[in-house]
């Protein structure tokens, strides 16, 4: 065997190695939704990455097969196996269908207190979102991280219900609706401004529940966070921290639903991913409103290193989802997303 041919093939054993580690690692994640975060906080963590895992295999993948070399079966196998992992994360096309006379729009969306704190150096940011919840004009909207001051703002629904932590707070999160409120509620979450809060409307014969969904922020800063070695660490801590409070969140949410029979839509800020536990614990039998309708990474978070999908609307089993769309418009760290929603 010739030099160069000996280190070809020390380069491929190489490769090959790494392959099978990240292989590994994407099998790895697909338990992560069974992990629970206050028995495996790292592993917790390590959902984040499942996109990654998932890019970086197609990669591999790729190399491969422009190499005509069998190894591309290993990541290709590791895919197939996860193909519910892969279709979560990127929607090639997204399945429109024609709503129903009972279809009901929903919009939510994480508008960081309005920019109050000019996070985003541009003019008038409160009035661009106010102004992007009017053009589109759904049946409800879901708000988290409200500021008060806006409160006016959304005079154009007849109406609403604002939950601020507090009678001295200014912050909260806020439902508004072009339908009656029958009943309106808070679950609190102990030692934290986040909550969930819900109304419940009627729908022609229909009474559903609107849950507006805030978990336990990450508070993850890419361009302020410093990743040093012992920095990493004091990061990593916190975040294994802050899945432990939401699971317990969770807890709280679901002993308020279990309690609910009436047919329910969830919308908010999770602050987890797809592939979490705490994801699967909440959508539970539920139709994520992306998975069904969405196109391409539906990415929520604007997170520059890979697509994160944080924000969610969620359906119960008995609705269709008709259409569902990520907003491009950069006025807080989220993207909103809109879905419409049948009654079947």
């Amino acid at each position: 065997m010739s030099e160069k041919k000996k280190k070809i093939s020390f380069l491929g054993r190489i490769i090959f190695f790494l392959n099978s580690v990240f292989a590994a690692l994407l099998l790895l994640s697909y338990i992560l939704p069974y992990a629970v975060p206050k028995s495996f906080p790292i592993l917790s963590v390590l959902s984040l990455l499942v996109p990654v895992f998932i890019v970086i295999n197609f990669c591999f993948m790729a190399f491969w097969i422009l190499n005509v070399r069998k190894h591309f079966l290993l990541s290709l196998f590791v895919l197939i196996l996860g193909y519910s992992h892969v279709t979560s994360l990127y929607k090639f096309s997204g399945n429109t269908t024609e709503p129903s006379q009972n279809a009901i729009s929903v919009m939510s969306y994480n508008v960081r207190l309005f920019n109050i704190y000019d996070w985003i150096k541009e003019d008038h940011i409160d009035k661009k979102i106010v102004d992007l919840i009017r053009s589109e004009s759904p049946d409800i909207i879901a708000l988290q991280e409200f500021h008060r001051n806006q409160e006016a703002a959304f005079s154009f629904y007849p109406y609403k219900y604002v939950a601020l932590k507090s009678k001295n707070e200014k912050t909260g999160q806020a439902i508004f609706s072009k339908f009656p409120i029958l009943h309106k509620g808070s679950v609190e979450f102990p030692n934290t401004p986040n909550n969930a809060i819900y109304i419940d409307i009627l729908r022609n014969n229909d009474t559903i529940r609107v849950y507006n969904l805030h978990l336990q922020s990450l508070r993850i800063n890419p361009q302020k966070e410093e990743f040093s070695q012992k920095n990493s660490e004091r990061l990593l801590k916190r975040m294994a921290n802050t899945f432990k409070m939401q699971q317990s969140q969770v807890e709280l949410f679901e002993i308020n639903r279990t309690k609910c029979h009436y047919k329910k839509i969830i919308l908010g800020d999770f602050n987890n991913t797809q592939f979490s536990n705490v994801y699967k614990t909440i959508k539970g039998n539920m139709k994520d409103a992306f998975v069904e309708s969405g196109k391409g990474f539906g990415k929520t978070l604007d997170y520059p290193f890979f697509p994160m999908r944080i924000d969610f609307i969620l359906a119960d089993e008995s609705f269709t989802v008709n259409t569902f769309h990520t907003f491009s418009e950069h006025y807080s760290d989220h993207f909103a997303i809109k879905s419409v929603i049948s009654l079947d």
